[in-house]
């Protein structure tokens, strides 16, 4: 739809299952494929289940395996020829580390609350009206509303590049004009301006202060239908990011906040829950430029910046 504020984001598999002989010990005609994941994120150890990490969010996973990833494969040694010893039951789970450039704080934040999600979800299934009904009667409403025995995951994930631009006449040193011994000055001070600038809209934690800002300069309705179609559906207009940090030797900025559908209160809540099923292994994403006026402190003077960020929202529905 041309006044949508999103757009789809095209399909494409992340996950795949390598298809390989059992190993000599394994039942006949089964793969060995591992149950359980030990993924290296930065530095920090993850033993995650296998199906919990295909059921992530497409959005998170496409970012930790923009290759995608090859479940099931086992190690391979270029220097070892024997196939017989390269089994996966032969290889241990250390030998099997995948190496994910990701945030394990980010990854904490998002399998806590699919724990949580869980929880909610089983506990909606128990109280499931509809329990009574026979198997096949059940099937035949979920497969027509699946929000009705799986609990719902909104997630929303921004990635934030940001740019400074120093105004002329501003007394700040640059490289260009600089002296001979200048350089390593003017670029230790930029470095400072960066930083400054990234930690000023680190603290900026308020999910729709931007895009209610937008929204206000250009009388965008549809974005603001948008941010009161999500607020009825579980957030709420002053939430802050669940997860926010600037990304290593970059000036970008990942957020991500996750909330669980509200299926129930209003009359027509469960009809605004399905319009979010449309999200379901689809994301949508939207992009828009947001500049703001800043003064940053440099050497005791007040430094007048015009700060760019160029921001990426994805939206996305799960269940699980």
């Amino acid at each position: 739809m041309s006044n949508s504020p999103i757009t789809q984001v095209s399909e494409s598999p992340i996950t795949q299952v390598a298809q390989y002989s059992p190993g000599p010990d394994s039942p006949s005609g089964q793969a060995a494929f591992p149950s359980k994941l030990l993924l290296d994120l930065r530095g920090t150890r993850f033993e995650i289940d296998r199906e919990v990490l295909v059921s992530l969010p497409e959005s998170i996973l496409i970012v930790m395996f923009p290759n995608g990833l090859i479940l099931g494969r086992g190690h391979s040694d270029p220097y070892d020829d024997d196939d017989d010893n390269n089994s996966e039951e032969s290889i241990s789970l250390d030998d099997q580390i995948i190496f994910v450039d990701f945030d394990p704080a980010c990854m904490d934040y998002v399998l806590d609350f699919y724990h949580e999600a869980q929880m909610a979800g089983e506990a909606q299934r128990l109280a499931n009206p509809n329990a009574h009904l026979n198997n096949s009667s059940q099937h035949n409403l979920a497969a027509q509303n699946p929000l009705l025995n799986k609990q719902a995951i909104i997630v929303l994930r921004e990635e934030l590049d940001y740019f400074a631009v120093i105004p002329p006449k501003t007394g700040f040193l640059a490289k260009d004009d600089a002296p001979a011994t200048g350089p390593v000055h003017a670029d230790s001070s930029k470095v400072n301006v960066k930083t400054q600038c990234g930690t000023h809209l680190l603290e900026q934690r308020k999910i729709f202060t931007a895009l209610q800002r937008n929204i206000n300069k250009e009388n965008n309705v549809a974005e603001q239908h948008l941010i009161d179609m999500l607020c009825v559906s579980g957030f709420s207009r002053d939430d802050e990011w669940g997860y926010r940090d600037i990304e290593p030797k970059k000036t970008s900025i990942v957020s991500i906040a996750l909330v669980m559908l509200k299926t129930t209160g209003s009359g027509n809540q469960m009809a605004t829950a399905q319009k979010l099923l449309l999200f379901w292994r689809k994301p949508a994403r939207k992009c828009w430029w947001d500049g703001v006026e800043v003064e940053l402190d440099q050497e005791e003077n007040k430094l007048p910046i015009r700060l760019w960020a160029r921001r990426t929202w994805t939206l996305e529905l799960v269940l699980v």
